[in-house]
């Protein structure tokens, strides 16, 4: 894993994911869809089928990218162990262990004392029990409560080193200026972080930033156990990407949809969940009996179409630069 990894990240990623970071301008409008994409598109659909249609419509269709000031979710009891905190596009996830909370992201830093601690509050969760913050990448929407957290509560923050790098020294400089946590611990591929009982893998998805990661762990519901997945490092606006990025971002993909086959993967959740209907999920949850299933449990072959349907269109995008 970690010749791959350094394999990835240094031959292809630094300087497509920094032009990212960078903010570059978004391309002039695109031209119609030639005869060929448009039956590359036909086939993703079928390969979406209805469980990603909304999946497939944001990414091969109408990418965007999240706002500050989309609406806020009701803080929600997703698993036995898991709670969703944030807002409709950018969540933050607090799953419980035996020896207190760990938050995957932060969220926004203006959202820590309005969102983040009344949602975690609301599901009856003592924000001083968090102990670690494991942040996805290193953009603001991320990280942007971590300092807070370190500085009033003692949590750790775990970031990847080329991702600590990015928070120290932005690169975009139209970025709002986003507070940055004192440098903690590290992420890295292939070392497990464990809090108690609970075991977070990590995979590196360079692509998005250099040091973007996905997470793997168990979660437990009505006392079953599943592996959960979060794909840490998702493009939301391709037109921001050079060639090189979205060819790094396509092996990123690759590499996570294996490491998610290996560990049985069958739950999916994103940070940024504009593409996986999490709004139609958590009113499943919220009219669900005892006994029915679990809406965020997609199956072991449903989570890698939900890999395959964002490559897929990822490759669309490659082949619409193409013509």
């Amino acid at each position: 894993m970690k010749n791959w990894m350094i394999a990835v990240v240094v031959a292809v990623t630094m300087a497509a994911a920094v032009a990212h970071a960078q903010g570059q301008a978004p391309a002039a409008a695109a031209k119609p869809d030639s005869a060929q994409v448009k039956a590359d598109l036909e086939k993703v659909k079928k390969m979406a089928g209805e469980a990603w249609a909304v999946e497939e419509h944001f990414f091969c269709e109408d990418p965007h990218a999240n706002q500050a000031n989309d609406p806020v979710i009701e803080p929600t009891k997703i698993f036995d162990n898991v709670y969703a905190v944030g807002r409709s596009s950018v969540v933050v996830y607090a799953i419980t262990t035996s020896e207190g909370i760990v938050l995957l992201d932060s969220g926004y830093a203006n959202d820590t004392e309005s969102v983040l601690i009344p949602g975690l509050k609301k599901v009856g969760l003592d924000p001083a029990n968090v102990k670690d913050i494991l942040v996805m990448h290193g953009h603001g929407d991320h990280f942007g409560g971590s300092a807070y957290m370190q500085e009033h509560f003692g949590a750790h923050i775990y970031v990847s080193a080329l991702d600590w790098d990015l928070i120290e020294h932005p690169t975009n400089p139209n970025a709002a200026k986003v507070p940055a946590p004192g440098r903690d611990k590290i992420i890295t591929e292939g070392q497990p972080i464990v809090v108690g009982d609970e075991k977070f893998m990590p995979v590196a998805v360079p692509g998005h930033t250099p040091g973007a990661v996905g997470v793997i762990f168990p979660v437990k519901d009505q006392g079953k156990t599943y592996m959960a997945a979060l794909y840490g490092g998702l493009i939301l606006t391709p037109n921001r990407i050079s060639d090189e990025g979205l060819q790094q971002y396509l092996q990123s993909v690759a590499h996570f949809k294996d490491e998610a086959k290996k560990a049985n993967v069958e739950v999916e959740i994103e940070n940024h969940p504009l593409m996986d209907d999490m709004a139609g999920k958590l009113d499943k949850l919220k009219d669900r009996k005892s006994g029915q299933p679990n809406p965020f449990v997609v199956g072991k072959a449903n989570y890698q179409t939900f890999m395959d349907v964002m490559a897929a269109c990822t490759q669309v995008e490659v082949d619409r630069r193409k013509e």
